[in-house]
């Protein structure tokens, strides 16, 4: 019983838990609907991200694990010197990829 006890805990308290913060050069970039390319847009790249969605038996909450991915995708974009990220599809097993562009908005 001790035995999963600790593991229990852990998992209850992470689940509360951010895991990814925002970069401060990332707090510029713009997330886009997934969809058509932007007009008037630069494509700078791609940018493939992943986080855990599950910690052994638990299963993470969704709408974290997406958030997490926008996330690390926006802190990636200024690398590429985008200013816009949109997905190129839904997350997938803890991963997902987006189109970096440059708008100059």
């Amino acid at each position: 019983m001790r035995r999963w006890l600790l593991p229990a805990a852990f998992v209850l308290l992470a689940s509360g838990c951010v895991w990814v913060k925002l970069a401060p050069g990332a707090k510029a970039v713009r997330v886009l609907a997934q969809g058509a390319a932007p007009a008037g847009c630069e494509q700078r790249g791609e940018i493939a991200v992943s986080v855990k969605d599950s910690i052994g038996f638990y299963e993470r909450n969704d709408l974290r694990v997406r958030d997490e991915l926008e996330t690390l995708a926006r802190n990636e974009a200024p690398g590429l010197q985008a200013d816009t990220i949109q997905p190129l599809g839904p997350p997938l097993n803890g991963e997902q990829r987006f189109a970096a562009y440059r708008c100059g908005r």
